[in-house]
């Protein structure tokens, strides 16, 4: 058949370059290596901005740009030496060895046994520099070997994203999964928490920082893919020019508006659900990303309380034992300032029994994490020391204020860095290598002290809940506080000190013994027993005894009211308590004082800290969130009366039992000491506090369902549609032709060519499907014959059609069949000549060549 050229065929049917000219062909190469080489500076650009929270450092600048630098150099030199894929890895291997210690590890600079040391750590952070970076506290900084993955992801993700851009075969479009990739580095190592919502008058974005990175690295993915296909698309046109002698009008075609506004559409509604929705429907949600998951490798709240072991310490085998000795650090000849006190352990969960780290009711929400080279601790009084252990050989390490800095020494300093784990919410650490502390281990620790408030001048921030106070300690609270807040517990903590009495046995010492150290310290002491504990039980008997002597006629003649007889591990605990019927979220702490603003406060001499110097005191937060300590020791100057305390704490007495006697099962244990068994309030009503959670869940999940499927769903309604209105519109003839054009429309969805200048039958040959010739003929006759068609022949008619259809999405497997169920062929196929009769070739020496005119 002669006539015009037909422009709706396939025109590769060349083989790929086989007409292009040298000049053409030339041009094309440039523009496909600039674009590819902008493409791949951008996404370097938005990655860098993704990873920053990470690192936060000038070392992580200089690793992104000369990473990428040199990735884009080899990936170059590959493309065109033509290097094979081993070639290109070996390159990359060789630059990674050689840039590796300078850039990603540049604390082993200097001598060469410390290059050495730094390949080994180059190595390992090949491989476990990706666990290790979502167990350290961001900013990592230039920590140990952390920057490895960052120079893998710009070293390595550059080049990769040349050299598949570069590609001439489909194989190119594999350069934007890796470029994302590239980008999500920095989002899932990152924060669990997004950035600060942007207030642009009366719009508020939430996690403005998040959103651009996302939206930036996704718009340009999307701009490189809408070149690519424009540029193969023309240059497809261009072989077939050069091929048969016709020329390339440079105008736009009425379909290729159409594709241009639809896919502009479809993906200015994606961006927009994108930024203004999702965002705001996730705002209260908690950022879930790798490190969220990863915490110790122990479970502190499985461990043994070191309170616990308190009473431990005062005894005679240990109580002069040097735990650890604290000295001053000297910096270019000045030397630092020493923190006023040590902090081992922070215990901020009570379960009426015993006081211990995490767990269940607890106040501080924060991990124990691995500490990167520094930490931001705010703002106040900077302090440094150099911390020492003897006898100390807990997991709990000395540390002084907020962390800032920690730098270990010794021969165990690696194996110590590498399993410090910090709570930066309770400000304290733990040491897990070989168990614990060794003595000979060594470090400098630096951190800042920030400039607590007074604790009468605090306020209450409302109670955090947790275990109930016994009810003696309720009553002697109600009786003697003063005031409100921060002015009633400081009143009430002074009273209590003032009426306790310090006791750390429950005996003086064996006969012939001595008495004990802990005895010997105390100037004009006078012991009186205390046993150990600190459960609801012992505090109740500690109170009660307030409340009997209060009443005791002796005790108001004499005025001495002393009855509460322990130590810091019973009163810091009955502070606590006190502290949440107050209002006041509280912990206890143990440590040790270095210097003591009162006298009769337990220090360290000297710098060098024994077993009996160790004490505990209480912590409570306040309303703007600053911690504030509580000294809680209780006095020994005067001693309970011996005329109205007769009886020692304990005392346990020999029962002498009849020699008949019947055995009578006591009753299931009460437990005093749990807030659960009290009884619970009356239900007002149905709790539906669980549902908001849930809808906010289920329309999170919703919308990003309707980001991810929205497009699809759009193509197959808009192709629903237009089915229906073929189906049903018009005469019996006019459905027929709209039953072909459907028939047409399927077979362009599943890759096959459709001529406009083809006639129904030529295009059935060509599509060879078993009824095409049969669907063909039926609407050539509904189309030029003069007779009238019946509803019923119209509907046998597009049964047929709609057999044809499904024929060929299952001609091909499942995956083809889905993709041609959502191809845009079909829809940007012209159905009418274009206005003027202009088409997209025109034969040279003619001003444009003949409309074609599209079958029915």
């Amino acid at each position: 058949m002669s006539g015009p050229i037909p422009v709706m065929g396939r025109m590769d049917a060349a083989p790929r370059g086989a007409a292009d000219t040298p000049g053409l062909r030339a041009s094309r190469l440039v523009a496909r290596v600039w674009v590819g080489a902008g493409f791949a500076a951008v996404i370097a650009v938005v990655a860098a901005v993704a990873a920053w929270p990470i690192y936060r450092s000038g070392t992580f600048a200089l690793l992104a740009v000369a990473g990428t630098l040199v990735g884009g150099g080899i990936a170059a030199i590959g493309w065109w030496r033509r290097w094979t894929g081993w070639t290109v890895a070996g390159a990359l291997a060789l630059a990674i060895l050689i840039l590796g210690v300078p850039l990603a590890v540049p604390s082993r600079l200097g001598a060469p046994d410390d290059l050495v040391r730094g390949l080994g750590e180059l190595a390992s952070g090949l491989v476990l520099g990706w666990k290790d970076l979502v167990t350290v506290e961001l900013p990592v900084g230039s920590y140990r070997n952390l920057l490895v993955p960052a120079l893998v992801v710009f070293l390595v993700g550059t080049c990769t994203v040349l050299l598949l851009a570069w590609r001439e075969d489909r194989a190119a479009y594999a350069a934007v999964p890796v470029a994302l990739g590239m980008v999500t580095f920095g989002l899932f190592f990152g924060r669990t928490t997004v950035s600060a919502p942007l207030e642009l008058g009366p719009v508020f974005l939430y996690a403005p920082v998040e959103t651009a990175v996302g939206v930036a690295g996704l718009v340009a993915c999307l701009l490189w893919l809408a070149w690519r296909t424009h540029d193969e698309r023309v240059r497809a046109l261009q072989r077939a020019a050069a091929s048969s002698g016709v020329r390339i009008s440079r105008r736009p075609s009425a379909a290729d508006r159409r594709r241009t506004a639809l896919g502009a559409g479809m993906v200015a509604v994606a961006l927009a659900i994108a930024v203004a929705v999702v965002p705001f429907a996730a705002r209260g949600a908690d950022r879930e990303v790798l490190r969220s998951a990863v915490g110790p490798d122990i479970d502190l709240s499985a461990e043994v309380s070191p309170l616990s072991q308190y009473r431990a310490l005062f005894a005679d085998s240990r109580a002069d034992d040097v735990l650890f000795t604290v000295e001053p650090v000297v910096t270019d000849g000045v030397v630092g300032m020493l923190p006023e006190r040590v902090r081992l352990a922070t215990l901020d969960a009570y379960d009426g029994e015993v006081f211990r780290s995490g767990g269940e009711g607890a106040v501080d929400a924060g991990r124990f994490i691995r500490v990167p080279s520094a930490l931001d601790a705010g703002e106040g009084t900077p302090v440094a020391a150099r911390i020492e252990v003897d006898a100390w050989d807990g997991i709990w390490m000395p540390t002084a204020g907020r962390l800032e800095a920690v730098a270990f020494d010794g021969d165990r300093a690696a194996s110590l860095a590498d399993r410090f784990y910090y709570n930066s919410a309770a400000s304290a650490g733990v040491q897990t290598a070989g168990g614990g502390f060794e003595p000979g281990d060594a470090f400098v620790v630096r951190g800042i002290e920030p400039d607590a408030p007074r604790l009468a001048e605090l306020d209450a921030p409302g109670s955090p809940g947790g275990v109930a106070a016994p009810d003696s300690l309720r009553t002697w609270l109600d009786e003697h506080a003063v005031g409100s807040g921060g002015a009633a517990l400081d009143s009430a903590v002074a009273l209590l000190r003032e009426r306790g009495y310090l006791s750390h046995g429950l005996t003086e010492g064996s006969e012939g013994s001595g008495e004990p150290a802990w005895v010997a310290a105390l100037p004009d002491y006078a012991f009186q027993p205390s046993a150990s504990g600190h459960s609801l039980a012992r505090v109740d008997t500690m109170f009660a005894r307030l409340l009997e002597r209060e009443t005791d006629p002796k005790a108001v003649a004499s005025g001495n009211f002393v009855a509460a007889i322990g130590d810091d591990e019973q009163f810091a605990v009955a502070v606590a308590l006190m502290a949440r019927e107050l209002g006041f979220p509280s912990r206890v702490v143990l440590g040790a004082r270095l210097a003591a603003a009162e006298p009769g406060l337990s220090t360290c001499d000297e710098g060098a800290c024994r077993a009996q110097d160790l004490t505990a005191w209480t912590e409570v937060q306040s309303a703007a969130g600053d911690w504030v300590a509580i000294d809680v020791t209780p006095q020994y100057a005067q001693s309970p009366s011996l005329d109205t305390t007769e009886q020692r704490d304990p005392e346990n007495v020999t029962e002498v039992r009849p020699d008949e006697i019947e055995e009578v099962v006591p009753p299931e244990p009460m437990q005093e000491d749990s807030a659960a068994d009290r009884p619970a309030d009356e239900d007002d009503g149905t709790d539906l506090a669980w549902l908001w959670p849930m809808l906010r869940i289920g329309g999170i999940a919703l919308l990003v369902l309707v980001l991810a499927l929205g497009p699809f769903l759009i193509v197959i309604g808009t192709k629903a549609a237009r089915r229906r209105s073929r189906r049903r519109t018009g005469t019996p003839a006019t459905r027929v032709a709209g039953g072909w054009d459907e028939y047409v429309d399927a077979a362009l969805d599943t890759g096959r060519a459709a001529s406009r200048t083809a006639t129904r039958s030529e295009l059935a040959a060509a599509f060879a499907t078993p009824a095409g010739a049969a669907l063909a003929q039926g609407a050539d006759r509904a189309v030029f014959s003069h007779a009238d068609l019946s509803a019923d022949e119209s509907r046998r008619y597009w049964e047929a059609v709609d057999a044809e259809r499904r024929a060929l999405r299952r001609e091909r497997g499942f995956w083809r069949g889905a993709l041609a169920t959502v191809s845009l062929r079909s829809l940007f196929r012209p159905t009418a000549p274009e206005k003027g009769g202009r088409t997209r070739f025109a034969e040279r020496g003619r001003r444009r060549a003949e409309p074609a005119r599209p079958m029915p």
